[in-house]
């Protein structure tokens, strides 16, 4: 029988084989160019006021309006994409954003630039949504936690890349070419991903087994498993299967999703605050404190190389610790590297210290938004839920330099480190008491566990998964 259940049962028994690794390639490209885009935005827009083309209100506001965009695409992906499916989504999405891009390479004006930018943000914000989601509902119980901190590593090297990259092009040529390259390697990934099939647990959760099966038997063929043998394995197992169901999604903020739905949104709202709190605020504290500029961005540099070694941590620790426990215990210690940082007074210990937390933060972002937040969902509403946290972390992102610059004028760096470290103590108190650990267990697990159900099936998946996983 192929029922929604048995379907995930064979996609979290298979093992890690070429094919997942390719999956992970095509969304990580994506994804690639949707961050590359973001990233150059301080360059393009240094170069314009260099060139006389923009003024910094208008630099103001095609910061803003990327910021609108990218919350309204990930509101509207979490409706697309469980309505009319992730592969529709994510194609869909990534054609807006690369269209878009190359249109602003041929931007007549500022204005028609900051148009161009909120079409492009729509795209971008929904990519995030919609990869992560995907990601998670193909690749084995065993490892989806390593695969969503890799994909989170892999998009974060776009910042070096940007930054090359405009270094190299934007003084030579101008910064058109910048907007060109994202939109020409965001609709080459859209023509090598019309081959992506659609998600099996998606078609399951519409009734659509016979579509859902044949592209798992697909998968199972090209990891070298006989699927006849997998079907019969997977009606031995003790898995729930729940009637198929759109979902709705007033369902997130019922009493059976509430505390789901609240987590997702904390680890979210946290994240961005703390991210966009230090991250992009750190080279104008450090001028504050009297350090020349070329010593900040040399400080920062050295600072921000935390971000690789964070994410590989993540890897390291994503199922031995789990997301939960990972995400409150390492909320924890960026708290307190938090609360030392105000006092270090040489070079060397606001360097290490700043480190310290750009690590911990991409820890915390490999585990939430790269992994944890899917996860939370059931199938039929999983970018939905993803999506309302996203929108609702975009929402407050729009407020935090305006927090930031009051907390810094009227209580210097302590304030803004107050700011920080009570956002994550929060964060720590809400997972710790509301959260669920998904290390480990079956997506279709972790939706039963809010059904007041009991789910053995993880048992069984993670004995099949010792066995024929390798590493």
């Amino acid at each position: 029988m192929h029922n929604q259940a048995s379907i995930g049962y064979r996609l979290d028994s298979l093992p890690l084989s070429g094919y997942h690794w390719r999956l992970l390639g095509l969304i990580a490209a994506g994804m690639y160019f949707d961050s590359f885009d973001i990233y150059i935005a301080g360059t393009v827009l240094a170069a314009m006021i260099h060139s006389g083309e923009s003024t910094l209100k208008l630099n103001a506001m095609f910061v803003s309006v990327t910021f609108i965009g990218m919350m309204s695409g990930a509101w509207l992906s979490g409706l697309l994409g469980d309505r009319f499916g992730r592969r529709f989504c994510y194609q869909f999405n990534l054609g807006i954003y690369g269209f878009a891009s190359i249109a602003a390479a041929f931007a007549p004006s500022m204005y028609w630039l900051i148009f161009f930018r909120l079409v492009m943000g729509v795209g971008m914000g929904a990519e995030i949504v919609v990869g992560y989601g995907t990601l998670s509902e193909f690749i084995p119980a065993a490892w989806r936690g390593r695969f969503g901190t890799i994909l989170n590593l892999i998009i974060n090297t776009s910042l070096f890349l940007s930054t090359f990259l405009g270094w190299l092009i934007v003084p030579q040529y101008g910064w058109r070419w910048m907007f060109a390259i994202a939109g020409c390697g965001a609709l080459f990934v859209w023509f090598l991903r019309k081959s992506m099939p659609e998600s099996p647990r998606w078609l399951a959760s519409r009734n659509r087994l016979p579509e859902a099966n044949a592209i798992v038997s697909n998968i199972e063929t090209a990891c070298g498993i006989d699927p006849a043998t997998a079907i019969s394995a997977a009606a031995q197992q003790p898995y729930r299967a729940d009637a198929p169901d759109s979902g709705r999604l007033g369902d997130l903020f019922t009493r059976r999703l509430l505390a789901r739905t609240v987590t997702g949104i904390t680890v979210l709202v946290g994240l961005f605050i703390v991210n966009y709190a230090f991250v992009s605020w750190i080279p104008t504290f450090l001028v504050k404190q009297g350090h020349s500029v070329s010593n900040s961005l040399g400080l920062t540099a050295i600072m921000f190389a935390g971000g690789p070694i964070g994410s590989l941590i993540a890897f390291v620790l994503a199922e031995r610790v789990g997301r939960k426990w990972g995400i409150v215990l390492f909320s924890l210690i960026c708290a307190a590297f938090g609360t030392a940082y105000p006092f270090a007074q040489t070079e060397v210990a606001i360097a290490a210290l700043g480190f310290a937390i750009t690590c911990c933060i991409y820890v915390l972002s490999s585990f939430s938004v790269a992994t944890y937040v899917p996860e939370l969902f059931p199938t039929e509403l999983r970018l939905r839920g993803s999506g309302v946290s996203n929108t609702v972390g975009r929402a407050v992102s729009i407020a935090v330099p305006y927090a930031v610059a009051w907390a810094f004028t009227g209580f210097g760096i302590a304030g803004v480190l107050t700011l920080i470290v009570g956002t994550l103590l929060v964060q720590a108190l809400i997972v710790g008491v509301l959260g669920t650990e998904t290390r480990k267990r079956s997506l279709e697990s972790i939706a039963a566990e809010v059904s007041g159900t009991v789910d053995a099936s993880d048992n069984a998946v993670n004995a099949r998964t010792a066995s024929v996983t390798r590493p």
